[in-house]
Protein backbone atom coordinates (compact mmCIF):
# COMPACT_ATOMS: atom_id res chain seq x y z
CA UNK A 1 0.00 0.00 0.00
CA UNK A 2 1.38 3.38 -0.75
CA UNK A 3 1.36 5.72 1.73
CA UNK A 4 1.14 9.72 0.46
CA UNK A 5 2.82 12.52 1.88
CA UNK A 6 2.90 16.20 1.80
CA UNK A 7 5.98 17.69 2.55
CA UNK A 8 6.71 22.00 3.33
CA UNK A 9 10.03 23.06 4.25
CA UNK A 10 11.71 20.87 2.52
CA UNK A 11 14.62 22.39 1.31
CA UNK A 12 15.49 23.07 4.49
CA UNK A 13 18.17 21.96 7.46
CA UNK A 14 15.92 18.73 8.20
CA UNK A 15 13.56 19.15 5.63
CA UNK A 16 16.27 18.01 3.04
CA UNK A 17 17.31 14.95 4.79
CA UNK A 18 13.55 13.98 5.20
CA UNK A 19 12.60 14.32 1.42
CA UNK A 20 15.71 12.53 0.05
CA UNK A 21 14.97 9.55 2.35
CA UNK A 22 11.37 9.19 1.30
CA UNK A 23 11.72 9.67 -2.22
CA UNK A 24 13.91 6.52 -1.83
CA UNK A 25 11.10 4.35 -0.48
CA UNK A 26 8.96 2.76 -2.98
CA UNK A 27 6.20 2.45 -0.77
CA UNK A 28 5.84 6.16 -0.22
CA UNK A 29 5.26 8.71 -3.03
CA UNK A 30 6.14 12.51 -1.53
CA UNK A 31 5.20 15.86 -2.35
CA UNK A 32 7.23 18.96 -0.92
CA UNK A 33 5.74 22.13 -1.62
CA UNK A 34 8.22 24.90 -1.53
CA UNK A 35 7.71 28.94 -2.30
CA UNK A 36 10.83 28.61 -5.02
CA UNK A 37 11.23 25.55 -7.20
CA UNK A 38 15.27 23.95 -6.56
CA UNK A 39 14.54 20.56 -8.21
CA UNK A 40 11.87 18.38 -10.29
CA UNK A 41 10.54 17.13 -7.14
CA UNK A 42 9.16 20.16 -6.25
CA UNK A 43 5.56 21.44 -6.39
CA UNK A 44 5.82 25.15 -6.11
CA UNK A 45 3.09 26.67 -3.86
CA UNK A 46 1.48 30.24 -3.51
CA UNK A 47 1.35 30.30 0.42
CA UNK A 48 -0.36 33.54 0.29
CA UNK A 49 -2.97 32.00 -1.30
CA UNK A 50 -3.04 28.82 0.68
CA UNK A 51 -3.40 31.19 3.30
CA UNK A 52 -6.75 32.62 2.20
CA UNK A 53 -8.33 29.09 1.09
CA UNK A 54 -6.29 26.36 2.60
CA UNK A 55 -9.23 23.87 2.13
CA UNK A 56 -9.30 24.53 -1.38
CA UNK A 57 -5.92 25.42 -2.94
CA UNK A 58 -4.17 22.07 -2.38
CA UNK A 59 -7.63 20.64 -4.23
CA UNK A 60 -6.53 23.07 -7.23
CA UNK A 61 -2.88 22.25 -7.21
CA UNK A 62 -4.60 18.60 -8.82
CA UNK A 63 -2.82 16.86 -5.44
CA UNK A 64 -4.65 14.03 -5.27
CA UNK A 65 -4.95 13.01 -1.11
CA UNK A 66 -2.76 12.39 1.37
CA UNK A 67 -1.95 10.28 4.00
CA UNK A 68 0.45 12.19 6.24
CA UNK A 69 1.47 15.13 5.99
CA UNK A 70 4.87 17.08 7.40
CA UNK A 71 6.36 20.30 8.19
CA UNK A 72 9.77 21.15 8.90
CA UNK A 73 9.21 24.87 7.67
CA UNK A 74 10.92 27.75 9.69
CA UNK A 75 12.40 31.31 9.09
CA UNK A 76 14.39 33.37 11.30
CA UNK A 77 14.02 36.79 12.78
CA UNK A 78 17.13 37.90 10.63
CA UNK A 79 15.79 36.48 7.31
CA UNK A 80 11.99 37.25 7.94
CA UNK A 81 12.84 40.88 8.65
CA UNK A 82 10.44 41.72 11.47
CA UNK A 83 8.41 39.32 14.18
CA UNK A 84 5.15 39.54 12.08
CA UNK A 85 7.23 38.36 8.83
CA UNK A 86 8.57 35.22 11.04
CA UNK A 87 5.46 34.68 12.75
CA UNK A 88 3.62 34.57 9.31
CA UNK A 89 5.92 32.19 7.66
CA UNK A 90 6.31 29.65 10.94
CA UNK A 91 2.86 29.76 12.02
CA UNK A 92 0.41 30.78 9.62
CA UNK A 93 2.24 29.14 6.66
CA UNK A 94 2.01 26.44 8.57
CA UNK A 95 -0.97 25.85 10.32
CA UNK A 96 -2.84 26.90 6.55
CA UNK A 97 -0.63 23.62 5.18
CA UNK A 98 -2.28 21.58 7.71
CA UNK A 99 -5.46 22.70 6.75
CA UNK A 100 -5.49 21.90 3.25
CA UNK A 101 -3.49 18.29 4.38
CA UNK A 102 -6.53 17.43 6.58
CA UNK A 103 -8.87 18.29 3.78
CA UNK A 104 -6.90 16.21 1.45
CA UNK A 105 -7.93 13.16 4.25
CA UNK A 106 -4.55 13.22 5.85
CA UNK A 107 -4.87 11.50 9.28
CA UNK A 108 -1.53 12.77 10.15
CA UNK A 109 0.90 15.40 11.02
CA UNK A 110 4.66 15.81 12.46
CA UNK A 111 5.44 18.95 13.05
CA UNK A 112 9.00 20.07 13.83
CA UNK A 113 8.59 22.26 16.58
CA UNK A 114 11.44 23.29 19.47
CA UNK A 115 12.16 22.49 22.71
CA UNK A 116 10.71 24.48 25.27
CA UNK A 117 8.34 25.48 23.22
CA UNK A 118 5.55 27.74 25.00
CA UNK A 119 8.24 28.85 26.55
CA UNK A 120 9.14 32.87 27.11
CA UNK A 121 10.35 34.77 24.01
CA UNK A 122 9.15 35.34 21.10
CA UNK A 123 10.40 32.30 19.10
CA UNK A 124 9.36 30.29 21.85
CA UNK A 125 5.96 31.09 22.09
CA UNK A 126 5.45 31.17 18.22
CA UNK A 127 6.67 27.74 18.77
CA UNK A 128 3.79 26.93 21.31
CA UNK A 129 0.88 28.56 19.14
CA UNK A 130 1.56 26.69 16.41
CA UNK A 131 1.74 23.17 18.34
CA UNK A 132 -1.28 24.62 19.74
CA UNK A 133 -2.92 25.33 16.31
CA UNK A 134 -2.49 22.11 14.66
CA UNK A 135 -3.83 20.02 17.87
CA UNK A 136 -7.45 22.03 17.01
CA UNK A 137 -7.01 20.82 13.22
CA UNK A 138 -8.16 16.99 13.88
CA UNK A 139 -5.70 15.08 13.11
CA UNK A 140 -6.43 11.35 13.84
CA UNK A 141 -2.68 11.17 15.25
CA UNK A 142 0.01 14.42 15.94
CA UNK A 143 3.87 13.78 16.09
CA UNK A 144 5.93 16.77 17.64
CA UNK A 145 9.40 16.70 17.12
CA UNK A 146 11.07 19.20 19.90
CA UNK A 147 15.04 19.69 18.96
CA UNK A 148 17.58 20.85 20.56
CA UNK A 149 20.33 22.96 18.85
CA UNK A 150 20.71 21.52 15.34
CA UNK A 151 23.64 20.45 14.33
CA UNK A 152 24.52 20.37 10.50
CA UNK A 153 25.44 22.67 7.16
CA UNK A 154 22.90 25.31 6.09
CA UNK A 155 23.55 27.04 2.99
CA UNK A 156 21.98 29.97 4.74
CA UNK A 157 24.62 31.90 6.95
CA UNK A 158 22.97 32.15 10.09
CA UNK A 159 25.91 33.33 12.42
CA UNK A 160 24.17 32.85 15.84
CA UNK A 161 23.25 29.35 15.03
CA UNK A 162 27.20 28.86 14.22
CA UNK A 163 27.83 29.99 17.60
CA UNK A 164 25.35 28.19 19.10
CA UNK A 165 26.50 24.65 17.68
CA UNK A 166 30.34 25.67 18.66
CA UNK A 167 29.21 26.50 22.35
CA UNK A 168 26.89 23.08 22.34
CA UNK A 169 29.89 21.19 21.20
CA UNK A 170 31.90 22.26 24.23
CA UNK A 171 28.66 21.86 26.69
CA UNK A 172 28.05 18.50 25.16
CA UNK A 173 29.23 16.34 27.98
CA UNK A 174 27.29 18.14 30.74
CA UNK A 175 23.96 18.02 28.85
CA UNK A 176 22.70 14.54 30.63
CA UNK A 177 19.91 13.74 32.20
CA UNK A 178 17.09 16.21 32.53
CA UNK A 179 19.23 19.07 30.84
CA UNK A 180 20.04 16.32 27.15
CA UNK A 181 16.66 17.46 25.60
CA UNK A 182 18.57 20.90 25.55
CA UNK A 183 21.84 19.82 24.19
CA UNK A 184 22.42 19.84 20.16
CA UNK A 185 21.24 16.38 17.82
CA UNK A 186 22.50 16.18 14.46
CA UNK A 187 19.98 17.05 11.46
CA UNK A 188 20.20 13.73 10.16
CA UNK A 189 19.32 12.30 13.32
CA UNK A 190 15.74 14.01 13.44
CA UNK A 191 14.79 13.15 10.17
CA UNK A 192 15.49 9.48 10.68
CA UNK A 193 13.29 9.75 13.26
CA UNK A 194 10.67 11.27 11.60
CA UNK A 195 10.82 9.38 8.42
CA UNK A 196 10.36 6.61 10.94
CA UNK A 197 7.22 7.78 12.47
CA UNK A 198 5.54 8.28 9.01
CA UNK A 199 2.20 6.02 8.86
CA UNK A 200 2.77 4.68 12.21
CA UNK A 201 -0.12 3.49 13.46
CA UNK A 202 -2.18 4.75 16.85
CA UNK A 203 -4.03 7.72 17.78
CA UNK A 204 -3.31 10.89 19.52
CA UNK A 205 -0.94 13.44 20.08
CA UNK A 206 3.09 12.36 21.11
CA UNK A 207 6.03 14.48 21.62
CA UNK A 208 9.76 13.99 21.21
CA UNK A 209 12.58 15.45 22.68
CA UNK A 210 16.83 14.56 21.61
CA UNK A 211 16.24 11.42 23.50
CA UNK A 212 13.01 10.13 22.21
CA UNK A 213 14.23 10.88 19.07
CA UNK A 214 17.56 8.63 19.09
CA UNK A 215 15.23 6.26 20.47
CA UNK A 216 12.77 6.13 17.61
CA UNK A 217 16.33 4.12 15.55
CA UNK A 218 15.18 1.10 17.70
CA UNK A 219 11.58 1.89 19.14
CA UNK A 220 10.04 3.89 16.16
CA UNK A 221 6.60 3.87 18.23
CA UNK A 222 8.26 5.31 21.60
CA UNK A 223 5.84 7.25 23.67
CA UNK A 224 6.51 10.34 25.58
CA UNK A 225 3.24 11.63 26.49
CA UNK A 226 2.71 15.34 26.68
Amino acid sequence: MTTRVLLVGGTGLIGHFVHADLATRPDTVVTSLTRRKSCEADHVMDFERLCAAPETTLHAAALSGADAAISCLGTTLRAAGSQAAMFRVDHDYVVAFARGARALGARQFILVSSVGAGGPGFYLRTKGAIEHGIRALGFSRVDIIRPGMLLGYRAEARPMEAIGQRLAAVLAPLMVGRLARYGAIDAKTVAKAIVRLVGQAGDGCRAYDNTDLRRIEVVPDFWTGD
